[in-house]
């Protein structure tokens, strides 16, 4: 995929998750859902503050902010951007990473300008990916040594990822 097909599935994703705002009843965004689990607010929370941590690291990379280097991704790295898709199975955030930012009851007003936030990042950072030196890298903590464009694919990635859980969220409530 290109730079500008990834931009508008990003835009798009984010779309989705500005308009679920919507539909998510207030009282239950905060709340802890059937069987446990992350709330409605958590996730938004996560996956902006990942999404914002993400561009970080990409314009990093963009900016040669990093040391250049050879090493490259994990096996689950590889997997992860090669099929454009988690594995099969759940994995929980790292503690290194929940430790820096972690998972918070956030508002819906929070939430809304986090995507907000994210949107400009986003929009920020793309116009630099295409002259970003490929061995210039930054690590993830699961997927290895990631240059711009790595990231920015991770970034989508992630995004839809969360929208299923999202979803599984909304069955927790529907069956309770």
């Amino acid at each position: 995929m290109s730079i500008g097909s990834d931009r508008k599935e990003i835009e798009d994703v984010l779309n989705i998750y500005r308009n679920r705002l919507d539909t998510i009843p207030d009282d239950l965004f905060t709340a802890t859902p059937p069987g446990g689990g992350w709330s409605y607010a958590e996730v938004y929370s996560h996956i902006m503050q990942a999404n914002l941590g993400s561009s970080i690291a990409l314009e990093k990379c963009t900016l040669s902010n990093c040391k250049p280097t050879t090493k490259g991704r994990t096996p689950i790295g590889m997997f992860v951007l090669i099929f454009d898709r988690f594995p099969p199975f759940r994995v929980k955030v790292p503690k290194t990473i929940e430790a820096k930012i972690p998972a918070k009851k956030i508002s819906k007003e929070d939430a809304k300008n986090l995507l907000i936030k994210c949107r400009k990042r986003i929009n920020d950072v793309v116009p630099l990916i295409n002259d970003s030196s490929k061995y210039a890298r930054v690590r993830h903590t699961r997927l290895g040594m990631l240059n711009a464009r790595q990231w920015f694919q991770f970034i989508l990635i992630h995004s839809k990822h969360h929208l299923k859980q999202l979803d599984r969220i909304q069955k927790k409530f529907q069956s309770a």
